[in-house]
């Protein structure tokens, strides 16, 4: 990563979806998909899934802020779930589904928290949003049979 680029870190229910969305956003130079939030060393899938590690399922983002702005990537993190239900997105139930905002420097946590702020005055959910604004841990890469999950096998897989 040249210095330049920035990460951000997004949990959205099943990572899958979050990554094949982000990257077709431009400026977005990769994406990958982990765990973090929790308080286990090197989780796997199936520890994340037992939903004990405390860990999310998310994706860690590098982007140009040159070409996309934190801003912009709020906006889509928004846009492609549903940030009212606790703890799970769709048929994906646990903590591990949350939605989560991992901030990793101040200008990102007055960014995200002024975004949520818009969003909730928008009043385009009638229920709370719960969506977590938290600062970044430890992002553990997930195995490499999920990354780029949806471009292997197809949208059907996914539960978005």
């Amino acid at each position: 990563m040249t210095d330049a680029m920035r990460k951000a870190v997004f949990a959205a229910g099943c990572f899958w979806g979050v990554e094949a969305e982000f990257r077709k956003v431009l400026g977005v130079v990769d994406a990958q998909v982990g765990y973090t939030g929790g308080s286990v060393d090197h989780p796997t899938y199936k520890m994340v899934c037992n939903g004990n590690t405390g860990h999310a399922e998310a994706v860690e983002l590098v982007f140009d802020p040159n070409v996309v702005s934190f801003d912009r990537l709020l906006d889509v993190f928004w846009s492609i779930h549903n940030p009212t239900q606790m703890n799970r997105q769709g048929v994906d139930v646990g903590s591990q589904y949350r939605s989560a905002i991992f901030y990793h420097d101040e200008h990102q946590r007055v960014d995200a928290e002024g975004s949520l702020a818009r969003l909730v005055r928008s009043g385009r959910f009638s229920k709370p949003v719960v969506t977590q604004i938290v600062p970044a841990s430890t992002f553990w890469r997930a195995e490499e049979y999920h990354q780029r999950y949806l471009e292997k096998h197809g949208r059907a897989s996914c539960h978005i």
